[in-house]
């Protein structure tokens, strides 16, 4: 590992490091392996080596750290051939975390490049290594960092001025790249631009992203072009990105004057869809783009129905996930932030699975998940964790229930899609560990969080959600009911898991431990009469689709469930963990109805609020612009979160109705279920899954439903119709009531369909849609 001894740390101009050398006669199989600490980019003979952006990626730096394998044989030549690695500040060094306490050189000062050039795939002959004898020098690249973005001077030509320092470093912690990379997707013009009351110019790319803008340009040497990124308009139509904070998230560009021009950061990304040019001196813009970038290039699945708010919404939601899958499943691509929240990753997982590939994208976080956990168990807030080395900026930065349960969640949603075993086994102590944490916070089965943030065992519970009028807001669920279920939940699946990877020890302690919760649920939190202590949307939605209601309470429950969601006039009542819940429990209790109801009405809060308002992303706030186009507090207002987006998984699971069976994961066997939503018909949907692609679709007239299913070649499917369903036939032949067996192929189910009542609502138009 090789330092420039040109380099003047964080926040600074960027280096590179040079060697010069002789080949004789390449072979033409030659494979560069490489990494960094902070970010690079190589180039070989002046040609850029691969395609990969934001190289080495993002892990636990000090504990593990990527590397990449390039064929390079066609970049060499015979004689003298020059590498240069650029270096920059990257995840490594530059800010993290928000403007109040900021972070820097979280994993450590020095900026330096790893590498060695092998004759050939798995040959141990090396032509080339990085030591003391390579050189170094500053880059066109005047100051970079993740949430600043990237200043870059055209009239600078990279020259050595300095040589390289080696650096201690442990060989041991390097793994090979373990995800997809990042990579850049279809580029988009602006849809519109205009000049403000300044003489700025505003473009409009039609759509938030995670990515960059690349720019085409002409004029003299020294003439500046800025650039500004934001995500929304304010009130009054002009250009805002106050919610940023203290991520500066601008670009600026220095001419070098010679001819046309062509510049894309190096070493950064923004989240925006407007960005605001300024121009000094003399020069014109040819073209600029906006290019998306993500992890997760590939869509795996479809989605479409009769309302196309409900259909811009899944589109929001694979919008969202292509921005935030970035190296690591981040809260937000865009302020002082960008972190890889445990919790937003927990309830996203299955929704993220059926969007993408992300089979290697989450195993390789899950690792770096383990390598942050303590030594009690605690599993951080956000992975990587720039706290764990910097504990007295964020003290006690982890233990928070609903967040850290990802580290038991993530994997077994993985399982479910992929059949990976190796995963639960990987992962299998350490989630053990998190539930053993959870249970010692109050040292039994009822968990009790402390409120100050820090403290041991501090919770978000149920984050974000809805507060209602301030004069009377809206009834929520107690830390201490949501820790409760969420230690339950865990500890049920992980001795489930405990189960399938064969240790049978751990499985019976972790059930008897998940039966003594679930009876001390029952005793703290559920009065006689069947009502929930705090008698909220959550706790219902929670202890309903995960059976923590004893059966002779369920029916009085439903009573007050429906009363719950009633007292908010038919909207979300819900938060981060709750909100995933909600309507598969409402479905599971018999009430599809009103999940219709409540997923269709489109006043604050609610899901198609937000698409009304001109969304192209999943909001972190169900309020994050007001009805009168007012901006909510910019202090924590992201308009790329996708933690709501997980609803995208009830619609393809519970509307289309198709979900992998957990006894043959991986779509070995399919168990197509759908929930009918009258409103939403025609619905299809589709699903590219690892043994092929399924496919549903269904519409409604009157009361008589046609369900067409089709199952992959290789698979099984197993038909589940609800009670609510009669006079049901496959293939034209009369069924009764349990579940049917399919073959491989397509298939014809038709049924008839009473709807429920639902609940007694103020009636609202939901045609009347404001563009």
């Amino acid at each position: 590992m090789i330092r420039p001894q040109c380099d003047q740390g964080v926040g600074t101009q960027a280096s590179f490091v040079r060697k010069t050398f002789t080949l004789t006669a390449p072979s033409g199989q030659e494979v560069l392996h490489i990494s960094a600490l902070g970010l690079y980019r190589a180039f070989i003979n002046g040609q850029r080596v691969g395609s990969d952006l934001l190289t080495p990626g993002w892990t636990v730096y000090d504990q593990r750290l990527s590397y990449q394998s390039y064929p390079v044989g066609d970049l060499l030549r015979a004689g003298e051939n020059q590498i240069d690695i650029w270096l920059a500040d990257g995840w490594m060094r530059s800010q993290l975390m928000w403007g109040g306490a900021p972070i820097f050189n979280a994993w450590g000062k020095d900026i330096a490049a790893i590498a060695e050039l092998r004759a050939a795939p798995g040959l141990d002959q090396t032509l080339l290594v990085t030591d003391a004898s390579w050189q170094s020098g500053l880059l066109p690249i005047l100051k970079s960092g993740i949430y600043f973005g990237e200043i870059f001077d055209a009239r600078v030509s990279p020259a050595v001025s300095a040589g390289a320092e080696v650096l201690p470093f442990d060989t041991a912690i390097l793994v090979p790249h373990e995800t997809t990379p990042v990579r850049e997707l279809e580029p988009l013009p602006a849809v519109k631009s205009w000049r403000d009351a300044e003489g700025r110019t505003v473009y409009d790319f039609g759509q938030n992203v995670g990515g960059n803008v690349a720019l085409t340009v002409r004029g003299a040497a020294g003439a500046k072009i800025s650039v500004e990124h934001g995500e929304v308009l304010d009130q009054d139509g002009q250009f805002y990105n106050g919610n940023y904070r203290t991520a500066a998230a601008r670009i600026e560009y220095t001419l070098a004057g010679n001819g046309e021009e062509h510049y894309r950061p190096y070493f950064t990304f923004q989240g925006y869809r407007y960005v605001r040019v300024s121009i000094e001196g003399q020069a014109e813009i040819l073209d600029m783009v906006s290019v998306p970038i993500s992890s997760v290039t590939e869509l795996k699945s479809g989605f479409s129905s009769g309302n196309p708010l409900v259909d811009r919404l899944f589109l929001n939601t694979v919008w969202s996930q292509r921005a935030n899958f970035i190296e690591v499943p981040t809260d937000c691509p865009q302020r002082d932030e960008r972190l890889g929240w445990t919790g937003d990753a927990q309830v996203f997982a299955g929704t993220a699975a059926y969007l993408g590939d992300v089979q290697g994208f989450f195993r390789k976080w899950i690792r770096d998940v383990m390598a942050d956990q303590r030594e009690d168990g605690a599993v951080p807030h956000v992975v990587p964790d720039p706290t764990r080395l910097n504990p007295d900026d964020y003290p006690g930065f982890f233990g928070s229930t609903g967040w850290g349960d990802a580290i038991a969640v993530v994997p077994w949603q993985v399982y479910l899609h992929y059949a990976d075993k190796d995963l639960l086994t990987e992962a299998l102590p350490a989630m053990v560990k998190w539930v053993d944490f959870v249970w010692s916070i109050s040292d039994g089965p009822i968990v009790k969080p402390p409120r100050a943030w820090g403290a041991r065992g501090f919770t978000f519970g149920d984050w974000l959600q809805p507060s209602g009028p301030s004069a009377k807001p809206l009834p929520t669920i107690g830390d201490d009911a949501a820790a409760t279920m969420y230690l339950f939940i865990t500890s049920t699946l992980v001795a489930r898991i405990a189960r399938i990877v064969g240790d049978a020890t751990t499985a019976e302690r972790l059930e008897r431990l998940a039966a003594d919760v679930k009876s001390a649920f029952a005793r703290e939190f559920i009065t006689p009469s069947g009502r929930l202590a705090y008698d909220d949307q959550t706790s219902y939605a929670l202890a309903f689709l995960h059976d923590l209601i004893p059966q002779t309470q369920r029916e009085a429950a439903k009573t007050y469930f429906k009363n719950a969601i009633l007292r908010t006039d038919g909207r979300i009542g819900t938060g981060f963990i709750g909100t995933p819940a909600l309507l598969p429990a409402l479905v599971k209790i018999g009430e599809p109805s009103v999940a219709a109801q409540v997923f269709l009405q489109e006043q604050v809060p609610g899901w198609l609020y937000q698409v009304k308002m001109g969304a192209t992303t999943i909001w972190e706030r169900w309020d994050a612009i007001q009805p009168d186009g007012s901006i909510y507090n910019p202090q924590m207002n992201s308009y790329n979160h996708y933690a709501y987006g997980a609803v995208c998984q009830w619609l393809l699971e519970g509307v289309a109705g198709f979900r992998p069976d957990p006894e043959a994961p991986g779509f070995e066997r399919i168990i197509f279920e759908p929930a009918i939503i009258p409103q939403l018909s025609p619905v299809k949907a589709h699903h590219d899954s690892p043994r092929g692609t399924i496919r549903a679709a269904w519409t409604i007239e009157g009361q008589a439903v046609r369900y067409e299913i089709e199952v992959p070649q290789g698979t099984n499917g197993v038909l589940r119709l609800s009670p609510l369903y009669r006079d049901a036939t496959l293939d034209g032949s009369a069924i009764a009531a349990g579940d049917a067996d399919l073959r491989p192929g397509r298939h014809l189910i038709t049924f008839n369909y009473s709807p429920s009542a639902g609940l007694d609502l103020p009636k609202v138009d939901i045609n009347a849609r404001t563009p």
